[in-house]
């Protein structure tokens, strides 16, 4: 697969598609890979767009150039990983969805560089527009992992197990029976990365101010912290079954977009909304981005 070197990683990524037009630029979650796309790349492929599609900072076989790059995993901090991917593949303006990470990552794109953006797809995640208050007991709860993250016995156990930790999402936050453990072990091959542990720490630690953002995203996390609304077209895909952020905490996210916007509920679905439901999500995305019809 091909790699590039732009600014701080050599990024593993998949440029699928035609080189003309307005580029798809798709981001994965966590816990899971850059190949949990595939099914809905193939298909806007299939409908004439472009696709790119990387492996976030410590996933996958992405690396930091040097070794004395502090391995930070903020929002802010990986979107400026994928502006630096896009320049040095000379895409200008581009359409992004993402799931998860990747939805805080596309947000935060929109934000900083709102003239680039044409069009935004959110999977799984909502907003932080206005920054993040401080969660209700019962999506704490769900949220668990956060503040287990915080702590230093957690990370030891997440440090001695992080693929036992990472399956235990898997099994939570979606319906029972919704993958194959062969699945999972070929995903969880993306976070034998040696950098995943310390990227994914500072990710959920940085987002509650248990850890500072990298000083390179400051002015991107307080942009984003400033910002309440975002005029970009944009399309809000909802797990109707999802264990970890349900459509109760979703039901306000229209208010943060001032644009066209459409909330998309997919029955029976859960968090990891593309892998669970691939041929939606790409209907969907194939009408938002500029082709195809709704199946």
């Amino acid at each position: 697969m091909p790699s590039i070197v732009c600014g701080a990683l050599e990024v593993d990524y998949l440029d699928m598609g035609p080189p003309t037009g307005l580029a798809v630029l798709l981001l994965h979650g966590w816990p899971d890979d850059r190949d949990s796309w595939l099914p809905v790349a193939d298909a806007l492929v299939a409908g004439g767009l472009r696709c790119i599609v990387p492996s976030l900072r410590g996933f996958g076989a992405t690396r930091f150039v040097s070794a004395e790059t502090p391995c930070t995993g903020n929002a802010a901090m990986l979107a400026l990983d994928a502006i630096a991917l896009l320049d040095s593949l000379g895409v200008d303006r581009f359409h992004v969805a993402g799931h998860d990470w990747g939805a805080s990552i596309a947000e935060a794109l929109a934000v900083g560089w709102p003239w680039r953006v044409a069009r935004l797809a959110m999977l799984g995640s909502p907003p932080r527009l206005g920054g993040m208050p401080t969660p209700t007991f019962e999506q704490a709860q769900r949220q668990w992992y956060h503040w287990f993250m915080a702590t230093r016995r957690g990370e030891q156990a997440i440090r001695k197990d992080p693929r036992g930790f990472a399956h235990i999402h898997w099994v939570n936050w979606s319906p029972p029976g919704w993958f194959d453990e062969a699945t999972f072990e070929r995903t969880a091959q993306a976070f034998d990365n040696p950098d995943w542990i310390d990227v994914t720490l500072h990710s959920y630690r940085a987002r509650w101010d248990e850890a500072e953002p990298d000083p390179a995203s400051l002015w991107l996390d307080e942009q984003v912290k400033a910002t309440r609304t975002l005029s970009v077209p944009a399309v809000y895909f909802q797990g109707e079954v999802d264990g970890v952020n349900p459509p109760s905490q979703t039901v306000a996210v229209a208010d943060k977009f001032t644009g066209p916007f459409e909330r998309v509920v997919l029955p029976g679905v859960g968090h990891f909304i593309q892998r669970e439901a691939p041929a939606e999500v790409a209907a969907r995305l194939l009408v938002h981005f500029g082709g195809g019809r709704p199946g």
